[in-house]
């Protein structure tokens, strides 16, 4: 590619929430990335990055994984190495699911919780989820690739009902549909 824009190139995501009060379930959050091919960029992820996983090609990681949100600062990264996925990928997804093992917990109910997006220095999200509280998932981030080769962000808070394995399946739903 040649040009000063050269679009987004690696990306990281982190989550941070405190941790639920002493003698209740521990409140569980996780990052999720799903990736699409130029074939069906709305359809089923070519494949999901979650739970202490990574990309086949390496190009997506899960650096951090909290299971409690204890401790200072991020409880969970996640790095996007978008300059180096393959050119059959037009479109990644991210995302953030509460874990439901003891019943149906919303964003409004975990205090403190907040998400961010950056390339370098740059921020591109910085979001609490106020706007999606009664949501047990939310969509927060969408980058595509350019006629050019290029990946572009689109900011995407959108809030699902879902569990974690439903809503890696919704997640990259064309947004002019009805969430679920």
């Amino acid at each position: 590619m040649s040009g000063l824009n050269k679009g987004l190139r690696k990306v990281e995501v982190t989550l941070k929430w405190d941790p639920s009060p002493s003698g209740t379930p521990a409140n569980d959050l996780d990052i999720v990335a799903a990736t699409f091919s130029e074939g069906d960029p709305y359809g089923k992820p070519e494949y999901v990055v979650h739970f202490g996983s990574r990309s086949p090609d390496g190009t997506i990681t899960l650096n951090r994984d909290s299971r409690t949100g204890q401790g200072f600062g991020t409880d969970e990264a996640m790095t996007l190495e978008l300059d180096r996925l393959s050119s059959r990928y037009t479109r990644v997804v991210v995302g953030v699911v509460i874990q439901q093992g003891e019943g149906r917990k919303t964003f409004g109910e975990v205090p403190n919780t907040a998400v961010r997006v950056r390339e370098d220095r740059t921020e591109l999200v910085n979001d609490d989820f106020v706007g999606v509280f009664d949501a047990t998932a939310a969509t927060v981030a969408e980058f595509t690739r350019g006629a050019s080769g290029e990946w572009v962000f689109r900011k995407a808070v959108r809030g699902f009902d879902a569990d974690p394995e439903s809503f890696a399946a919704l997640m990259g739903r064309n947004p002019s549909l009805p969430n679920f």
